[in-house]
């Protein structure tokens, strides 16, 4: 395989915006033309989530290429919902890597603000399983899940807990107050943080990234330049939540880094600093663990320390990340690799504490169903010199099965594995709205509604039933748990025979 470096690259302002999608990408495009020696390229390839719902408008590709008076080029629209511009760099780099294409032109964009917050959230929430969105399941309502059951697996407090989603949220912010094309250019206090409403418990307003337009470019080339694409990799995982082996860790994005640091030969002590998806401030701390940048459980704790500070040993989203950049779900992956660049070729306006030489980039599709990592370094790093092995499958590669079905019927009785209460709901529902993932007697988990919001927790027994395609659950009162239990004990005390016939017995000869 070619080498792949990067030429131009070049980003719109985040924020909301009175320009088209087609005018995002077209100035995005220019952008980075402009600060490129490339002014020709052979494709476009553009990453980009759901037009068809936010703009109205499909085939765009084919509009792009008219927009930026390249028709007749080769144009390619790459969706893998909010991970779709990493999906995007990947497959471009694939094509320039292969000899195919010398130069190609990478797009990223979205236009979200004209909506409506529900109306958003209604087509945010199409990326995740069909069954968990019927029960008014949102990507907020997930993330919530997640981090509940991360709490409870790692015996964090709910203060404690707060405390490290609160220090990811200020320093985000924070360095974001130092990007000029940040949405939020504002540090934020803790007493701002705690004072904003949650938008599903345990996650407040400034632990979800916003709704923004914007779009990003790069023009990746074959080329020598001074900045190199030294690895990549992909992964993929359950769409559903109650399909997964673990609530606590992304294995999309395992998967997709062991690939690109395989490919790149360098490992996670080796990265100067790392862009990381943190549409929810508790993803980032996920995914610096599932990054292998620190321990199981380990992450919150590293942001406390202040160890992924601007400051730290190893900055995490120098540039604010999602969270204080904003998130146009398909610009992302482009926007991280563009912060990437601009940081290792020192144009900048925040500097790191030492010289970055190489960092990574790491993007989420949906809830850690579809996720990328891209590894980039300066030429002129030690490591760059270094054979470039192809990746390979990890040895957890799985044969196609059929995905299990729901129990039906429910056995009427579960528990409650994690839950949130739901503030910020889809149209049709009315918030607040009690959601949570239950293991019924089968083993089978579901996702289901609560009829109300009192008395929920981890472990909590629940009665289930089912109205048309939503599950229902009630939980337990302790009252009745003990009836239960006193129903239980009386069936196995044998019954005691009738006094007449005992004394027969007695008398009999």
């Amino acid at each position: 395989m070619a080498a792949v470096y990067i030429a131009g690259v070049g980003m719109t302002k985040f924020g909301k915006s009175s320009q088209t999608l087609a005018g995002l990408f077209c100035e995005a495009a220019v952008s980075a033309l402009s600060n490129s020696p490339i002014q020709e390229v052979d494709a476009l390839y553009i990453g980009v989530m759901n037009p068809e719902e936010f703009t109205g408008d499909s085939n765009i590709a084919s509009q792009i290429a008219e927009s930026l008076g390249v028709i007749g080029l080769p144009a390619v629209r790459v969706e893998t919902a909010s991970s779709a511009g990493a999906a995007a760099l990947h497959a471009a780099w694939q094509a320039v890597a292969s000899g195919y294409y010398r130069h190609v032109l990478v797009l990223g964009g979205e236009k979200m603000t004209h909506l409506s917050t529900s109306a958003t959230t209604r087509i945010l929430a199409e990326v995740i399983d069909k069954q968990e969105r019927q029960c008014g399941s949102t990507m907020p309502a997930l993330a919530a899940m997640i981090t509940e059951r991360y709490r409870k697996r790692y015996r964090l407090s709910h203060s404690r807990l707060e405390r490290m989603l609160c220090r990811v949220a200020m320093k985000n912010h924070k360095n974001g107050s130092h990007n000029p094309y940040a949405q939020f250019r504002q540090a934020i206090t803790e007493k701002s943080y705690f004072a904003s409403k949650f938008v599903s418990t345990p996650l407040r307003l400034y632990d979800c990234s916003p709704i923004t337009d914007g779009a990003a470019a790069m023009i990746l080339t074959s080329e020598r330049g001074d900045v190199v694409v030294s690895g990549i990799g992909q992964g993929t995982g359950p769409l559903s939540l109650r399909e997964r082996d673990s609530f606590t860790s992304f294995r999309a994005t395992q998967i997709a880094a062991a690939r690109a640091y395989q490919m790149a030969g360098t490992s996670p002590k080796e990265i100067d600093f790392a862009e990381v998806h943190d549409a929810f401030t508790p993803f980032e701390i996920i995914c610096t663990e599932d990054l292998g940048f620190f321990p199981r459980g380990g992450g919150g704790h590293a942001v406390e320390e202040g160890k992924t500070s601007l400051e730290g040993p190893l900055p995490i989203n120098p540039s604010g990340g999602l969270k204080s950049r904003g998130h146009p779900v398909g610009a992302s992956g482009v926007a991280q690799v563009v912060e990437v660049v601009w940081r290792l070729r020192g144009d900048t306006e925040a500097k790191l504490k030492r010289e970055a030489k190489r960092a990574l980039a790491q993007s989420t599709g949906g809830l850690g169903a579809n996720n990328f990592v891209t590894i980039v370094e300066r030429a002129d790093a030690p490591l760059a010199t270094r054979p470039r092995i192809s990746p390979s499958a990890p040895p957890a590669r799985q044969r196609p099965s059929a995905k299990k079905s729901l129990p039906a019927p429910i056995s009427g009785e579960g528990r409650i594995e994690t839950f949130t209460i739901l503030y910020v709901t889809p149209d049709g529902f009315l918030p607040p709205l009690a959601l949570a993932l239950i293991r019924e007697r089968q083993g089978s988990l579901l996702m289901a509604q609560g009829e109300d919001i009192s008395h929920l927790k981890i472990g909590r027994e629940v009665y289930l039933r089912q109205v048309g395609d939503r599950y229902l659950f009630t939980v337990k009162s302790h009252l009745t748990k003990v009836r239960e239990a006193l129903r239980k004990l009386l069936r196995r005390i044998p019954p005691r025979p009738p006094k007449g016939k005992a004394s027969a017995k007695k008398g009999a000869p």
